[in-house]
């Protein structure tokens, strides 16, 4: 491959890239919603010459170019969270910006570049002949991750029976190479009690205060440590050999966390005693940790012991239609996932990397500094659709992406032109060194 051409070719499309991400922020595309934003996209895939593009029941959109047999995919989620508090913008969230360096709004970072990217990288590869017979190059534009990160990947390969070789999140990276992330599921913890009139309490049992109990224990499971005397070890102690076999990518991950995230209770009135307490749990999980254990360690906690057949601890299922009609239910349980340093994919991307810029992240004038610090092969500190692709489906998942992580979810989200013409080119340059590799 003659990498300075696939540089400037990258280079060359910087402006169609900017104008294609412009139009769709202007498209609001929240979680099942993402209806006229698909349009758009699939508009772009044909204009551009795309072998094959169509959308699959669940409304995912499936862009294919070349014939080979090996499938190599690049992903990226449409919809966006909504815009919070308009106050706090300092332009229109669904207009945006553009300077020399950035374009801003809504679903820039997080995470319509990449998609943008993907779909020139792809255009890329056409122009200079870099398919071949050994692979198609497929360009998912996917729906609902926000509400449910990995729903639309557990519908691509269970119904759609696609598979590939491999996958490439174009999630933000911030200019690095990412190779995992930790896991999360969303935890119910449901408490029975007794009402009775309010000006005599001891008459019934009150649910909120047996709640009480157990948060106690919920927080100290998150804050202690793997040495304290309490009978609540805390989740520190899966970063230890001693706890876990998996301690190594647990320490390149992280810890886990577990916190409460909201509250419910039932009761017949303010003058009454509640005869219901419900919250939920946002469980965070490293390398090591499953669904049932982190469910079993809840159940297991002094006080959701202590009151017995009271208290259900349980996991929260998703069953919410598509913008197609269609509902396709799951638990909420996203997997941990990390692909090893020495991984051929892994290797072929940071092969990739070097080759065209070096061995240190790059970024533009007003970034360039703070990424150069940072390694480039790293982690997400949040969740992406790899929980269902490598998580739950085992199948190789990196990532690279234009924006950063810190964008996503923030008002005043930017991104940085100069990353969508890098990663456009990394795109386009990937497939065939991952076949070189294989060889």
């Amino acid at each position: 491959m003659n990498f300075e051409e696939i540089k400037q070719a990258a280079t060359a499309y910087g402006p169609a890239m900017t104008k294609f991400l412009r139009e769709l922020v202007k498209i609001p595309g929240e979680s099942a919603e993402e209806k006229n934003k698909m349009e758009r996209a699939k508009a772009e895939m044909e204009a551009l010459g795309f072998d094959k593009v169509t959308f699959d029941p669940m409304g995912n959109l499936l862009g294919y170019m070349g014939t080979g047999e090996k499938i190599v995919a690049f992903d990226g989620h449409i919809d966006t969270v909504g815009i919070g508090e308009m106050s706090n913008w300092k332009f229109n969230p669904y207009d945006g910006y553009e300077s020399d360096e950035e374009i801003g709004g809504r679903g820039t970072s997080d995470q319509e570049g990449g998609i943008v990217s993907a779909i020139y990288g792809a255009k890329i590869m056409k122009d200079l002949g870099l398919l071949s017979d050994e692979y198609t190059v497929l360009v998912t534009v996917t729906v609902q991750e926000e509400d449910c990160d990995g729903l639309c990947w557990q519908y691509i390969i269970k119904e759609d029976k696609i598979r590939p070789e491999f996958v490439v999140s174009t999630e933000p990276t911030d200019g690095g190479i990412y190779r995992g992330q930790r896991g999360r599921m969303e935890i119910r913890i449901d408490v029975k009690g007794v009402s009775c009139h309010g000006s005599a309490p001891e008459r019934g049992d009150n649910a909120i205060y047996k709640m009480a109990d157990i948060l106690q224990d919920v927080r100290a499971l998150n804050n202690n440590g793997d040495t304290e005397s309490t009978s609540i070890r805390g989740l520190v102690r899966m970063l230890d050999e001693k706890y876990n076999p998996e301690w190594q990518e647990a320490r390149f991950l992280g810890k886990g966390t577990v916190t409460a995230s909201q509250i419910f209770y039932s009761s017949p009135s303010r003058c009454a005693v509640a005869d219901g307490c419900s919250v939920s749990l946002d469980r965070r999980m490293t390398a090591g940790e499953t669904w049932e254990s982190c469910l079993e360690e809840i159940r297991q906690l002094p006080a959701v012991k202590k009151y017995g057949e009271d208290v259900v601890v349980s996991m929260y299922e998703y069953d919410r239609p598509s913008y197609t009609g269609l509902s396709y239910p799951i638990e909420c349980y996203f997997p941990t996932w990390v692909i090893p340093e020495d991984h051929v994919v892994t290797e072929s991307l940071m092969e990739v990397h070097h080759n065209l810029f070096g061995d240190q992240r790059q970024g533009s004038k007003s970034t360039v500094a703070m990424r150069e610090a940072r390694p480039l092969l790293d982690k997400w500190t949040f969740s992406t659709n790899g929980v269902s692709i490598m998580g739950r489906n085992g199948i190789p998942c990196i990532g690279f992406g234009p924006g950063a992580e810190a964008e996503a979810h923030a008002p005043n989200e930017k991104t940085w032109k100069e990353d969508l013409v890098r990663c456009a080119a990394m795109y386009a340059a990937l497939p065939t060194t991952y076949c070189q590799n294989i060889k």
